[in-house]
């Protein structure tokens, strides 16, 4: 082949999204999770039947029935969502903090992608991390409690915004930390007491009339109640105030993790 007939070579055009990145980035962060999956997916479900175990053999007796349904059958879908987020969290929290630590975080910073990208890249993979262990949990969950659907389009929304919510948030934490000291700051500060008091494990109608004012400011109750509403049929809220939290919520932690990313905050020397 003669100089003339060699092919040129050209840079690959792209349209407005640069697809063939953000899934090579969506993809990177479902395998690396997926490689580990005793203990990303595993060892979660197991987390979630040793609580359910824990509080059914200590409250069985004492708590037989919750706004008229079993105490199994109201505290499964809460377990169910606080594995998830707190899943979702962890997927995007550790994959920065690492890539930072190990020094090839400019592996992810080199090609072309947009912020919007990258922030969707680390995000869809961690939602699917949240889904898997869902999925994983509520199975398991299934031989033990009474679990039925009341409302497939409640549990996909108020599943999939609270693991987008947590996502975002780990990336926002991920980025922000220089050690993971800093993402056991947020995990445990932030993310552990908001699950806790977010009526996982009690109805927030049981409560004193000032803590039932506080735990409607919590946007993890929204996602707690909304989700357990899709399994039972029952709320402690109003579904549609649950939807709007999460949207509006998810639209800050997004723009926050866009800004910071699109800056180099803490990510560029």
């Amino acid at each position: 082949m003669n100089e003339l007939e060699r092919p040129v070579l050209a840079p690959r055009p792209m349209g407005a999204v640069n697809w063939l990145g953000l899934w090579t980035l969506y993809a990177k962060e479902v395998r690396r999770f997926l490689n580990v999956h005793l203990q990303t997916v595993g060892a979660p479900v197991v987390t979630s039947l040793l609580f359910l175990a824990v509080f059914l053999l200590a409250l069985g007796r004492a708590v037989e029935t919750v706004n008229g349904i079993a105490f199994a059958t109201f505290l499964a879908p809460g377990l169910v969502m606080m594995t998830m987020v707190q899943n979702a969290f962890a997927n995007t929290s550790s994959s920065i903090m690492i890539a930072k630590v190990q020094g090839n975080i400019v592996d992810v910073l080199m090609p072309p992608l947009s912020p919007g990208e990258m922030v969707a890249g680390f995000a869809m993979g961690a939602v699917t991390r949240g889904i898997f262990v869902g999925v994983a949990t509520a199975v398991a969950m299934a031989f033990f409690v009474d679990i039925s659907i009341h409302n497939i389009w409640a549990i996909l929304y108020f599943g999939i915004s609270a693991s987008l919510m947590l996502a975002l948030l780990g990336i926002a934490g991920g980025v922000w930390a220089e050690k993971f000291d800093h993402i056991a700051v947020v995990t445990n500060f932030i993310v552990t007491p908001l699950s806790f008091l977010s009526g996982t494990f009690y109805s927030a109608d049981s409560l004193p009339e000032a803590g039932q004012i506080l735990v409607h400011f919590n946007p993890f109750f929204y996602m707690i109640d909304g989700f357990r509403y899709g399994f039972t049929g029952i709320s402690d809220g109003t579904i549609m105030t649950g939807v709007i939290v999460l949207a509006v919520v998810n639209a800050v932690l997004w723009v926050l993790c866009y800004r910071m990313i699109k800056s180099g905050y803490k990510l560029k020397a």
